[in-house]
Parts: C-alpha cells; sequence; structure tokens
C-alpha cells in the first residue's frame, strides 16, 4: 500500500474483532464500514481500499456494499446527520412545516452540508416511530412530536 495510512490500528482491531461473528471475514462488510464511519464520519476512497485488504475483498465489492446502503457515506457530511422521516404519517402530522424550517434555519436542501459543517440534512422513506409523527433521527437520537420550537432547542443541543 502507497500513501499515508488511513485506518488506525484501533479502527483495524475494532474490524478484526467482528470477525468472530462471521463465517468469513467478507461478511463482516457492513460492520467494517460502519466502523471506519464511526471514526471518520465518512468511507473515503483510500479507507474503504484498506477495508477491502483488510477483509480480503475486492475494493469493487466493498464500494458495492457501501453505495448499496444509503446510511454509509460515501462522501463527507457534517458534524451531525439529520435524517428526516419522510412517511406518509410523519407527512399528515406536519413533515412540511419541519423541513421548511431545517431548510430555512441551517440554510441548505436535503443532501447538503451547512455551511458551518455542523449538519448534513438526508430523508428516509421511515424511521417507525409513526405515533410520534413528525419525527428525525439526529447521529443515533431518535426526536419524536416535532415542532418549529421543539426543533429549534433540539438543533441548539448539537454543536
Amino acid at each position: 500500500m502507497t500513501g499515508k495510512q488511513i485506518l488506525s490500528e484501533k479502527e483495524i482491531a475494532e474490524i478484526k474483532a467482528v470477525f468472530k461473528h462471521f463465517p468469513v471475514k467478507s461478511a463482516a462488510c457492513i460492520e467494517g464500514l460502519k466502523i471506519v464511519q464511526k471514526y471518520h464520519h465518512w468511507v473515503s476512497d483510500e479507507a474503504l481500499k484498506e477495508l477491502a485488504a483488510i477483509l480480503e475483498m475486492s475494493v469493487d465489492a466493498v464500494d458495492s456494499v457501501a453505495t448499496y446502503y444509503n446510511l454509509i457515506f460515501r462522501k463527507p457530511v457534517g458534524r451531525h446527520v439529520i435524517l428526516v422521516c419522510n412517511s406518509v404519517s410523519c407527512y399528515i402530522m406536519g413533515y412540511n412545516e419541519i423541513i421548511t424550517f431545517l431548510q430555512q434555519k441551517l440554510g441548505i436542501e436535503y443532501g447538503e452540508t451547512s455551511e458551518d459543517d455542523r449538519f448534513t440534512l438526508l430523508s428516509v422513506p421511515c424511521l417507525g416511530d409513526c405515533d410520534h409523527a413528525p419525527v428525525l433521527i439526529i447521529d443515533d437520537d431518535l426526536h419524536g412530536n416535532l415542532t418549529p420550537d421543539k426543533l429549534e432547542k433540539i438543533l441548539d443541543s448539537y454543536k
């Protein structure tokens, strides 16, 4: 491998530790991608190549897995990723008001990152929390029964 190593020894050890849960190394591909993303917030081409070598897979095979899953990010994202549910339940319960508020407050559209690299805004088809619609996830935190006022306070808590 040429150039600077992207994955730290800690990341590599964490990836190798999940092998015991799978019959073959390649079956740990998704977990490996999640570990890379945990440390880098996205999966760069260089990191993907290193992961492919660890998993003994081709770069194309790992890239196919990475690009199939919409929560593996193949381009840089903000420090916090907002996933807004756009299901029918959320739509009926105020989705339009929530997305309009977010886009105006953050100055971005879906798929974009705020100028300060604080937030990336993405949509997802369903978060499975329909009884608390409208809902969204920021990082790993689920927020429901949203209103613009409530969302203002939520956003302020993510630095």
